[in-house]
């Protein structure tokens, strides 16, 4: 028994000396393919874009506590005067969803950018703050699109082409423990990044501003004409109380921005490029040309011994 496992450690060292000295002897074709490998990834790294990123952390504000009433209790009030009052819950965690959303990109966002510089960019010139666009794609001089399109395409980009591109350029994340949430914007230029970031948080910010005060000016008016009508104190009494509740509500909204997420870090314009990663990319290039040259010179030392058996 102790031959037997002595002859296979024996074996086993043999086999990885013959592979070492397999190895050794195809240094150059190893040498070679890392050589090749890491001038190809270094072209190819440094013919990348510099892409900087904008981010905003912020902090979601709770519509209970912007009207800072009991709407609970009013409810019960309400539902004897025959009111439905609606209980308005956090916004934070709808709108986070309504960011994704392309009707939200459709009416809020693509009106307010320069579709070129999300369809067509080129390069940014950081001395002049240029930004280059594709001749193949937009025709700057003339302003007219140039791209070649299919049957079901038209030569700007639709809505829906443009919301795939732009979500390609946003990030939005939300952590579960602390409710905080990081909305990024990637682009080229650090100015247009920043653009980007801070037009998408004014307009969820506006957006369901906008929605609930609509909803408590239609809340008051119903309710000031059904206080017009009734003669019972008491239905007058809850009416008033569920009145002053709206007014309320429609006050804060008037005085308060950033209706549904509010600033811890706001956006700022990067000096440093966020991506991409050359040293990082040219070492894993490195790894792989050596890897692949490992390969062919087991093969070709191995290769003479396959052709005898």
């Amino acid at each position: 028994m102790k031959n037997k496992n002595s002859e296979d450690y024996i074996e086993d060292e043999i086999d990885l000396a013959v592979l070492v000295r397999a190895l050794f002897q195809g240094k150059w074709i190893i040498i070679g393919f890392t050589s090749l490998a890491s001038i190809i990834v270094v072209i190819y790294s440094l013919s990348l874009p510099n892409i900087y990123k904008a981010e905003a952390l912020l902090v979601p504000i709770s519509s209970k506590e912007n009207v800072g009433g009991n709407v609970q209790n009013l409810g019960g009030l309400a539902s004897l005067a025959g009111i439905s009052l609606t209980d308005s819950s956090d916004n934070s965690a709808v709108a986070f969803e309504k960011l994704h959303s392309l009707s939200f990109f459709e009416e809020k966002i693509l009106p307010q950018i320069n579709l070129p510089d999300l369809m067509a960019v080129e390069s940014w010139n950081p001395s002049s703050n240029v930004i280059t666009y594709d001749p193949e794609i937009y025709d700057e001089q003339t302003n007219v699109w140039t791209r070649e399109i299919t049957a079901l395409q038209t030569p700007e980009p639709s809505a829906q082409e443009s919301f795939k591109v732009f979500m390609e350029h946003l990030t939005f994340f939300q952590d579960i423990k602390t409710k905080l949430v990081t909305i990024s914007a990637r682009h080229q230029s650090p100015l247009i990044a920043k653009q980007w970031a801070d037009l998408v948080i004014s307009e969820i910010n506006s957006f369901y501003r906008e929605k609930d005060r609509s909803e408590a000016t239609f809340a008051v008016n119903y309710l000031n004409e059904q206080l017009s009508k009734t003669r019972l104190s008491e239905v007058k009494v809850v009416i008033a109380e569920v009145l002053a509740q709206q007014i309320q509500t429609l006050t804060l909204i008037e005085a308060n921005n950033n209706y549904v997420f509010d600033f811890i870090d706001p956006p700022a314009v990067m000096e440093k490029k966020s991506e991409p990663r050359r040293a990082i990319i040219c070492i894993i290039g490195a790894l792989v040309g050596g890897f692949i040259g490992a390969i062919f010179a087991l093969f070709k030392f191995f290769k003479p011994f396959r052709l005898e058996d």
